[in-house]
């Protein structure tokens, strides 16, 4: 069952998202489990995001803001975000999707029964309420992951150590860079689940997949075909 000594530290990377950010917040002080932190970094936004995450610092004490000067991206952001953390399993949450309230305890439970390094869910779209993955949720993971990611990257949750000896997310891809860590993790045999039930709601409209589609699609092909992306 749960160890309730376990410190769940979420980390969040945000750029201009003053429209989702409150209630993605939200959600993750609403969960069930409540020994966690969340460690939330501005990557350099420039309208109203840091207004209010800075209204959640000063309400709660488990809340840690860091804000970038310029907009480095979500790799490096989550890398830093990483080496703030004092959990021993860190859990990832986009700024612009909602996770259910049981999510991290769910997540926990069957990390913790059966030893796992790491653990996702599926996730129920925002827009049309289909679940993802679909059919490929079927398949072994390491046959799909020679075509697309398998794991729905908001729903992360994975043992700090883990992902510091993996080499934490690869800085030379700027984009899908959580196909890669994937991809890694998967090469060193990590154990892993992914849960039936969606736990996280995932929003499809007007975020990084869409609006950098060609660029998404050019480092998962270095993925695929083992390239340093050119810079």
């Amino acid at each position: 069952m749960i160890n309730r000594d376990h410190l769940i530290s979420v980390i969040m990377s945000v750029y201009n998202d003053e429209k989702n950010i409150d209630k993605s917040i939200k959600s993750i002080m609403s969960q069930t489990y409540k020994n966690l932190e969340l460690h939330i970094l501005d990557d350099g936004s420039d309208d109203k995001t840091w207004k209010i995450i800075n209204k959640y610092k000063t309400e709660y004490q488990n809340i840690f803001i860091y804000k970038n000067k310029n907009n480095l991206g979500l790799t490096k952001s989550l890398n830093y975000l990483v080496n703030q953390t004092n959990g021993e399993i860190i859990a990832r949450h986009d700024s612009d999707d909602l996770s259910h309230p049981e999510r991290i305890e769910k997540q926990l439970n069957i990390m913790t029964k059966y030893n796992l390094d790491f653990c996702t869910t599926r996730a129920q779209i925002i827009q049309n309420n289909k679940i993802t993955p679909k059919f490929s949720y079927y398949i072994p993971k390491k046959i799909v992951v020679k075509y697309k990611n398998p794991f729905i990257h908001g729903t992360l949750m994975i043992k700090k150590r883990v992902i510091i000896n993996v080499g934490m997310y690869d800085e030379n891809f700027y984009y899908s860079q959580d196909y890669k860590l994937m991809t890694d993790l998967l090469k060193i045999n990590s154990k892993y689940k992914i849960l039936r039930t969606p736990y996280y709601k995932l929003n499809f409209e007007n975020n990084i997949s869409t609006k950098f589609k060609e660029e998404q699609k050019y480092y998962a092909l270095c993925v695929k075909k083992k390239l340093i992306p050119h810079s």
